[in-house]
């Protein structure tokens, strides 16, 4: 199961949720975690106007805020490993992906 996201994408094969990463002019990161280990999910679905993000809560990291500036709409900041920001076409993809880790979870 992978979500298309902007500069990158999230997958899940049933155990490992992995947030691929490619910031311009660097190389691809990658962030691996099990989904036993994820303690929360959050999802700010995208608009017309703006992204939304998908983000996944662990142990022992405290969730990204949400930058407050325009040009970003409300996402978490691009450094943060275990959030992707999404467009718009991908919103059903992300929320099917996120239904998976939950019942994984549990």
């Amino acid at each position: 199961m992978d979500v298309k996201g902007v500069q990158g994408e999230i997958s899940f094969d049933g155990e490992w949720v992995t947030i691929t990463k490619r910031a311009i002019g660097q190389p691809a990161r990658e962030f691996r975690v099990r989904a036993a280990d994820v303690t929360g999910t959050r999802l700010k679905e995208a608009t017309r106007l703006f992204h939304g993000y998908v983000q996944l809560l662990v142990p022992g990291s405290a969730p990204a805020e949400e930058s407050k500036s325009l040009l970003s709409g409300g996402r978490p900041p691009q450094d943060d490993p275990h959030s992707l920001s999404i467009p718009r076409k991908s919103n059903d993809a992300a929320q099917k992906l996120l239904a998976a880790v939950e019942q994984a979870r549990s």
